[in-house]
């Protein structure tokens, strides 16, 4: 009977906080904890605060906080959170005895066996663990009665750049239970410093409107800020920056540590070079209407995005709008030319719909496939959370590589709980494009922003050769297309140093081109080690689609643990493990790969911030009268020379160029000189690189 009370005891007293992840560009992906009572328990959020460097398009997010167990008995607390988009868990930490204890990343069955043993005896031990492909679950024991916790999660990701907007979304609105309490009784604070070396035409929250304030330090770096004593955390934080220009061009980002391999990331940008075609397209919308989709709004968000997607059809387009659970049904039984008429009909017809079957995508997508042509481009676009039966996954990625000629899947995750891998991998295949919405933000703006990138013409079969610089582990394997406002990241790693002649090939309506430029490839650069972990997180990714296609993960797993173990990323198959002090990490052989890879990630970092105080302390001093004996006093100032580590204003260097091109078709016309045609966005490329080279020399 003893043993059945302190079983009962200690299940009475698990304690379920749960957090919400998520980034449309996003960044998606914040690392939001919220309280639940869950079984039983009492646990308050004293504190929750957030910090988000934005540098150049990646962000580094940390989440810190504070909790306190309202139990008068000792408890252990399991926290749940949706794993975000495009993100890359770093670090995980627990302050134990007031002092911070940074977490290790093992093989996910060791950790939990070393989690468990603590446990036994009551120490002090912390386990983040991945529970499947969206969710992580964070255990920490004990809390005793009347304690605080403080705990810290950071990550890093890439932003969505949609056409001239970034946009970065803290996703509060969505709880792994139905039951968690999205209040706070202390402080929440989320900052943002956002730095770009496009300059920053204007900032906006879509969710919160005025509640936040901007600062504006200069036009290439701005602030925000939002502060609120209690209230509720259920809604999206979603910040937008709008730049002057979409980019066009190349960007090169490395870091390398001396006599090591260096790792790169290599960015390609389309912007507004060419005219938009005049030509019609074919669409095809496909809504999922499974039980999945009742929750947090995503059936009545995804029914938006179509309202604003066929909207957005001119004249010349046709469309059919399609549900689907099991099974498909269809407005029109036919394609319909995309008249207002037609449009009323559709959106009558859809706004019917209701919610509910299982998700089994294979018949839909089938179906879609009929209305392809060979004289017209065909768009499917699915609105999905992809919460489809495992099963049928490898069935349908083969449908993908099936699919006629001429047609492309493009795939937008309604809500924050979505299969973001699947949704990704069924886009990536078939030459299409992956988006995310967020209920927060603004559906009109991502339709209008969506509908210009199939406007433009796409630059297909891209390939990359680096000449005789050593380059490998190339990420993704199979460049994706470059659209309109989407621009295409590429990682990899590099042996030496020096510069590589890289050759570019690809095509834009059928026309070939061919082109080479020159870049520099540091042996050392310490100013961006945050590249190491993207490269390591695209690299594992890019493992797990392979074997999902193969429908085997069995073979990719020992490299899976591998990359996880040696860049401190937490994956299905490895789990962050925080000890009580450095002597229990001894004893059980456990090396602190993670505490040195944090401890340079931090100092470039705290580089970058003195970078940034020094903008805003120049942008202070613009403020207010000018006394005229401080302006001549501060003409007569001698010029003092900064040491290397801080003398660029810019954190992390990349080169970037206005550039104006013709229209595609038709010849003249269109601001500024420069290539025409239609390799005018690739030119733009190579004409970056030739005048990066040219500068250099």
């Amino acid at each position: 009977m003893d043993l059945l009370k302190q079983w009962l005891q200690r299940i009475a007293g698990a304690l379920v906080i749960t957090s919400a992840l998520a980034l449309t560009p996003t960044a998606d992906a914040a690392g939001l904890l919220v309280a639940d009572g869950g079984l039983g328990g009492v646990l308050e959020i004293k504190e929750h605060d957030v910090k988000v460097s934005i540098n150049n398009g990646i962000a580094v997010t940390h989440v810190t906080q504070v909790f306190l167990n309202k139990e008068q008995r000792q408890v252990e607390a399991l926290y749940t959170f949706p794993v975000p988009k495009n993100a890359s868990v770093a670090n995980f930490s627990m302050w134990i005895n007031g002092k911070e204890m940074v977490g290790e990343v093992l093989e996910k069955k060791r950790a939990r066996e070393i989690y468990d043993s603590y446990k036994a005896v009551r120490r002090d031990p912390g386990l983040l663990e991945q529970k499947d492909y969206r969710t992580f679950e964070m255990r920490i024991f004990p809390i005793a009665a009347g304690a605080e916790q403080k705990v810290q999660i950071s990550y890093y990701q890439e932003l969505e750049s949609d056409h001239d907007w970034n946009t970065y979304v803290y996703p509060l609105a969505t709880s792994t239970r139905a039951e968690a309490d999205t209040r706070v009784t202390g402080k929440f604070a989320i900052s943002f410093d956002l730095k770009s070396a496009v300059p920053i035409k204007a900032l906006e929250s879509p969710s919160h409107g005025s509640d936040l304030v901007f600062a504006r330090h200069s036009e290439t770096y701005q602030q925000a800020s939002l502060e609120v004593n209690g209230g509720s955390l259920a809604k999206d934080v979603v910040l937008s920056a709008h730049l002057v220009r979409p980019t066009t061009g190349l960007d090169l980002v490395t870091s390398a540590r001396q006599g090591e391999d260096g790792f790169f990331a290599l960015t390609f940008s389309a912007g507004e070079d060419l005219a938009a075609s005049d030509e019609g397209m074919d669409y095809v919308f496909v809504l999922d209407t499974s039980g999945s989709m009742r929750d947090a709004g995503k059936l009545l968000l995804s029914k938006d995005c179509v309202n604003a997607f066929v909207a957005e059809l001119g004249e010349k387009d046709r469309f059919e709008v399609m549900t689907f659970n099991v099974s498909p049904a269809l407005a029109f039984n036919g394609i319909r030319n995309a008249s207002a008429e037609n449009k009323h009909a559709g959106m009558a017809w859809l706004n019917d719909a209701r919610a509910a079957g299982g998700t089994v995508l294979e018949p839909a997508l089938s179906t879609a496939y009929k209305y392809a042509t060979a004289d017209r481009p065909l768009n499917v676009i699915i609105l999905s959370d992809g919460l489809t039966e495992q099963s049928e996954r490898a069935k349908l990625l083969r449908l993908i590589s099936q699919r006629p000629g001429n047609t492309k899947v493009f795939c937008v995750g309604v809500g924050n709980d979505v299969n973001r891998p699947l949704l990704e991998q069924v886009a990536q295949d078939s030459g299409g494009l992956a988006a995310f919405m967020s209920r927060s933000d603004d559906a009109q703006r991502q339709a209008s922003a969506f509908r210009r990138k199939l406007l433009r013409p796409v630059a297909e079969a891209l390939q990359i050769d680096f000449g005789g610089l050593q380059v490998t582990d190339i990420e993704p394997r199979q460049i994706p297309n470059l659209y309109h406002g989407a621009p295409v990241r590429i990682y990899g790693r590099y042996r030496g140093s020096g510069e590589g002649t890289v050759k570019i090939r690809g095509s834009v309506d059928g026309v070939a081109w061919e082109q080479t430029a020159a870049l520099q490839f540091p042996a050392q650069d310490a100013r961006n080690p945050e590249v190491e972990r993207m490269w390591a997180s695209k690299r594992i990714d890019g493992l797990l689609k392979e074997s999902d296609r193969s429908g085997s993960r069995e073979a990719a797993i020992p490299e899976i643990v591998r990359l996880g173990e040696g860049f401190s990323i937490v994956t299905e198959y490895t789990s962050f493990l925080v000890l009580e002090n450095d002597a229990e990490y001894q004893r059980w052989k456990i090396d602190r790969t993670n505490v040195a890879r944090l401890t340079r990630d931090r100092t470039a970092q705290a580089s970058r911030n003195q970078q940034l105080e020094a903008i805003r302390s120049k942008a202070a001093l613009d403020l207010g009268p000018q006394p005229v004996v401080l302006a001549q006093a501060a003409a007569r100032a001698p010029v003092v020379q900064q040491s290397s580590a801080t003398q660029s204003p810019e954190p992390t260097p990349r080169q970037s160029l206005d550039l104006g091109f013709g229209s595609r078709r038709g010849g003249g016309g269109g601001g500024g000189g420069g290539g025409s045609g239609p390799v005018g966005p690739l030119f733009a490329i190579v004409s970056v690189l030739a005048a990066w080279s040219q500068r250099r020399k």
